[in-house]
């Protein structure tokens, strides 16, 4: 099998699709969390912390001068990452939770019994009229 065949059979596997469409949708979702996060989270935790934005919080290692730019350490924008992925990791737990949930009471069900082959019918129905006097 040649190698782009070898290729669109990997492509195409179910699995392979599914991921993608997973990643895909994770991506959307992370951004969301983001803005979620920096736009509603942020602004009253910086009003209750007196009016800091967490964007500003910053450990200046070296002042800007005429050759070089500022160097900085922004533990503000670390700190609201770690927030992001605390909202997405409780999301996933919790979307994890609801589907074990789910597949715990589709699991308890009883199944239905199987229909008896017409054999089975047949034979017992021969059996019980030889049971008889």
């Amino acid at each position: 099998m040649s190698m782009l065949g070898e290729f669109k059979s990997f492509a195409m596997r179910g699995n392979v699709v599914d991921m993608a469409v997973g990643i895909i949708i994770g991506a959307a979702f992370g951004k969301i969390v983001s803005s979620f996060v920096s736009d509603v989270v942020m602004p009253p935790i910086g009003v209750l912390l007196g009016g800091v934005d967490f964007a500003d919080l910053v450990i200046l290692i070296q002042q800007e001068t005429a050759e070089q730019a500022a160097v900085a350490i922004k533990y503000g924008a670390f700190l609201q990452t770690i927030i992001d992925f605390l909202i997405i990791a409780l999301a996933v737990f919790v979307g994890v939770k609801a589907m074990n949930r789910m597949k715990k009471k589709e699991e308890a069900k009883p199944a239905a019994p199987a229909p008896t082959p017409a054999d089975i019918v047949l034979l017992t129905e021969i059996r019980d009229l030889l049971k008889k006097p």
